[in-house]
């Protein structure tokens, strides 16, 4: 049966069944990847065993690493790769202490709460990303070996649990990657590339509409399908030795960037800019700590309909060097955070947008930063890995339990009715599953329709 959906349908009217009109950029397949990709598996044992709104912990990694990547795969396993781990005395960086960069990967299964190894990449490299690309693999690009920085890239193909090089970037250390809405993704920092899965090359796209020394930014995509970038021209060695805010739209459609100028610039210089998340309302959230002071982060929105920025306050604890996570009631996680001295905090904050405000969302098991937090299929949480105690890394993860878990969505059936779709047209699509909502197709965000 095929029934026209309409745009602002409600959950009673979607139901389990759906066809969706949509007038967006792109193909249908892409459509079906990004909806598939959240409609993963039931709620497991464990989840159901456990008390609602607590950190609880889960199995530790096979491997003790901080500054590692982390994705979640289509299948609803987690992959963990990369990273550094403290092996000795030394002189590297100063510290007396000597790192081994890793070629290590494991998965996390979350139906078990335990980690095993899977293949390791073709080059150890810490620093870097993982990017769930629209067929199911995983690009892992760029990063650091410890002494310097890569231009190569990886592939993991979850289905033979292997790395394989892929095309190199045109810039060693790259910058952070954002997926984009065609299946691309966008590499921005000293040099702002392109990877094309198609292809598996690397090319030149638009240059930064300003002019800057050392930029250090973080991306994020936001709801029209363009990307935000936010950070800092982060030189200290000239006059005046401070670093100046970088804020800039790039465009997928022309290549371009445009600066985001005049009184909309950031609050905050954000030099050690820590997370930037995407809420449900299409609005940016961004949390950043001053290095190692120790005090509660700054907090700004930006607004894309108005291209402003707007402080809002600060969090209850510090967070340098943590992770925030969007969970499926529209709150934000924020986990962690570097304290003086370089021991992990155990803190966390819980961002309302309803209220605009943040909480404390209760103590971690252990203390940690620089490492990772993934939302699972059934709305936890799995944090892992970081510094703990300065300087030991741990190998201990844990869960993050919201005080509801939002049922599982599962897609049974996806079939679109046609091959491909002109920007601005219309197609349907037959969806059939269980758990289904209204939200699930037509919230805001990175992977909505609206």
């Amino acid at each position: 049966m095929r029934e026209r959906v309409p745009r602002h349908a409600s959950n009673e009217e979607l139901g389990t069944k759906g066809a969706i009109w949509a007038s967006r950029k792109g193909s249908p397949f892409l459509l079906g990847y990004a909806l598939l990709t959240v409609f993963l598996f039931g709620l497991s044992l464990e989840a159901a065993a456990q008390t609602a709104g607590t950190f609880m912990p889960t199995g530790n990694m096979t491997t003790r690493r901080f500054l590692h990547c982390a994705a979640l795969l289509a299948d609803g396993r987690v992959l963990i790769a990369g990273g550094e781990m403290i092996v000795g005395t030394g002189v590297n960086i100063g510290l007396g202490l000597s790192f081994k960069t890793l070629a290590g990967a494991e998965l996390y299964d979350p139906s078990t709460g335990t980690f095993t190894p899977t293949g390791e990449m073709v080059t150890p490299r810490s620093r870097c990303t993982l990017t769930l690309l629209p067929d199911g693999k995983v690009l892992a690009a760029g990063g650091s070996d410890g002494q310097r920085a890569l231009a190569s890239a990886e592939l993991y193909d979850p289905s033979t649990g292997t790395f394989t090089a892929t095309g190199s970037m045109l810039t060693a250390g790259g910058g952070v990657p954002t997926l984009l809405n065609d299946g691309r993704v966008l590499i921005v920092g000293a040099d702002n590339e392109l990877y094309d899965p198609a292809t598996g090359a690397f090319t030149v796209t638009g240059a930064f509409a300003g002019t800057y020394i050392a930029p250090s930014v973080t991306p994020i995509l936001l709801g029209d399908g363009t990307v935000l970038i936010v950070g800092c021209d982060c030189q200290f060695t000239t006059p005046p030795f401070r670093s100046a805010p970088v804020a800039e739209l790039y465009d997928p459609a022309t290549g371009t960037f445009s600066l985001i100028g005049g009184a909309s610039l950031p609050n905050s210089w954000w030099e050690n800019i820590n997370t930037l998340t995407l809420l449900r309302n299409g609005n940016v959230l961004i949390v950043g700590n001053a290095e190692n002071d120790g005090y509660p982060a700054d907090a700004e929105l930006y607004e894309p309909s108005t291209r402003k920025f707007s402080g809002i306050g600060k969090t209850t604890a510090p967070h340098e060097f943590s992770t925030a996570t969007l969970l499926p009631d529209g709150k934000v996680l924020i986990a962690g955070g570097q304290l003086p001295g370089g021991n992990g905090s155990r803190g966390t904050d819980l961002y309302d947008p309803a209220t605009g405000t943040f909480s404390a969302a209760g103590n971690m098991t252990t203390g940690r930063h620089s490492h990772t937090a993934i939302l699972l299929p059934d709305g936890r949480v799995l944090i892992a890995g970081g510094y703990s105690v300065w300087p030991a890394r741990t190998s201990s993860a844990e869960l993050y339990v919201p005080p509801v878990l939002i049922p599982a969505q599962v897609v049974t059936g996806l079939q679109f009715d046609q091959a491909s779709v002109a920007a601005g047209a219309s197609y349907s699509v037959n969806i059939s599953g269980s758990g289904l909502t209204a939200e699930t197709f037509f919230g805001s965000g990175a992977n909505s329709y609206p």
